[in-house]
């Protein structure tokens, strides 16, 4: 099993690396976020014809339930789609890689890992 996604130029922990521009990174990740909202959206336009909900569990079922992922997904992504676009509105002020909370500088190895982060680790 691989660790956590690293937003970085460098293939493994013990290899140095060239720093990416945070703001690249995050409208790479934003554009991603928007490309798979998309795509959630556009299933919820499948017609679901005559769905019936019986006793027993059947298609009827099975579709609502994939409905409710689907609705819980794309309200994950758009949670997550706010926090980048919060982390580029820092960067565009100057406040990129400070705490929100107490105003230390969050971690590099943080930022590596979760770009949009707005808190360091003791305030998260």
């Amino acid at each position: 099993m691989s660790g956590p996604r690293r937003y970085s130029s460098r293939v493994s922990d013990d290899e140095p690396h060239e720093p990416i521009d945070p703001v690249v990174v995050l409208h790479a990740v934003h554009d991603e976020l928007v490309q798979r909202a998309a795509a959630v959206r556009s299933g919820a336009d499948i017609p679901s014809g005559g769905i019936s909900f019986g006793k027993r569990v059947g298609e009827g079922t099975n579709i609502a339930i994939e409905r409710f992922t689907d609705v819980a997904i794309h309200e994950q992504l758009v949670h997550q789609m706010a926090a980048v676009e919060a982390a580029l509105a820092r960067a565009e002020d100057g406040t990129y890689g400070h705490c929100t909370v107490c105003g230390r500088q969050i971690a590099a190895e943080r930022l590596e890992v979760i770009p949009w982060a707005a808190t360091c680790v003791a305030c998260a």
